[in-house]
């Protein structure tokens, strides 16, 4: 690990990353720009109006899922919300090129960047992991629904694997802070650390109740985004594609983060008997949707904290 650390820190290895990298995003934009001539922009038949209510309401969902995240900082390490949403929102926005999981780099990189209260690294961490298994158990109610709504034996056991994970998640959360606590992992190091980081019960159940919103406002923006685009809109097709999203983005690693999730999202909207066509241009949009509320939340962000800045420079040079 310290030689792969070590190895970070040349300039050459960084210039070879940053290659690859900028080479992906490159690629990726001349695929969707190809895709885009010959099949035109998924959006240019859709009612406008659906479609701004449809990106509201993803917005609304990042600025939820940030008040969730932050619960589980300690309340002297606890970042603001805006700077957790600019993560959340800059990591949406590096998966158009970087492979799954890297984006949680991104967030980390964000929240420590930013101004204002700064948690340690692991504490960033275990949030970040403790958020991932929220999103499990949150979208417990979702994967139910559809897996009950499906005809399809297959998609039906997907959906009961993604709402059984989604409540193992959930006890996970609840019980450790208990199994921190218990005598032989309270021996070692990790077991007190967990200790002094872990969000309590009553943390963590704010948290879930808060995220669990944030995937109900994306289910009901991409019902919303089905009806803008007329693709055979019901609410059950909407949680299937939104469990189905979520669950490639589970994935230890994929090629690329934002592509695998539309592909899965298409792919179920296909097996529901959605035309391939429209399956994949919807994919897309609600993707491309979600890549730019993302591109909003750090704009907005980047504003503020430059504001901020700019008003703080006043005041000293006034005094």
């Amino acid at each position: 690990m310290g030689r792969a650390f070590r190895a970070f820190r040349s300039r050459r290895v960084r210039i070879a990353v940053n290659a690859i990298v900028v080479a992906g995003a490159l690629t990726a934009a001349a695929l969707a720009t190809h895709h885009f001539l010959h099949a035109g922009w998924p959006l240019s038949n859709a009612d406008p109006l659906l479609v701004s209510a449809a990106g509201v309401l993803f917005i609304a969902a990042y600025a939820f899922k940030a008040w969730g995240w932050q619960r589980l900082f300690a309340p002297h390490e606890r970042p603001q919300a805006l700077t957790l949403a600019a993560a959340g929102g800059a990591a949406s926005v590096g998966g158009v090129a970087l492979p799954g999981r890297f984006d949680e780099a991104i967030r980390i990189a964000v929240v420590r960047r930013l101004p204002g209260k700064t948690a340690g690294f692991g504490a960033i961490c275990l949030t970040i992991v403790v958020v991932g298994l929220l999103d499990s158990a949150a979208l417990t109610p979702a994967a139910s629904v559809a897996a009950a709504a499906s005809e399809k034996g297959s998609v039906q056991i997907g959906f009961a694997l993604v709402a059984a994970a989604g409540l193992a998640a959930a006890l996970l959360v609840f019980f450790l802070p208990r199994l921190a606590r218990v005598g032989w992992v309270a021996r070692f190091k990790l077991g007190r650390w967990l200790q002094e980081h872990c969000a309590c019960r009553r943390s963590a159940w704010q948290a879930w109740m808060l995220i669990s919103v944030s995937w109900a406002l994306r289910a009901l923006a991409v019902f919303v985004l089905l009806q803008a685009l007329a693709v055979g809109a019901s609410f059950p097709l909407a949680l299937a594609f939104l469990c189905a999203s979520a669950a490639s983005a589970a994935l230890p690693i994929a090629p690329v983060g934002a592509a695998t999730q539309a592909g899965a999202g298409a792919a179920i909207l296909i097996v529901s008997d959605v035309p391939k066509a429209e399956a994949v241009a919807f994919a897309v949009a609600a993707q491309g949707l979600i890549i730019l509320a993302g591109a909003v939340i750090c704009a907005v962000a980047g504003l503020w904290h430059l504001a901020a800045r700019l008003r703080r420079t006043a005041a000293v040079a006034a005094y």
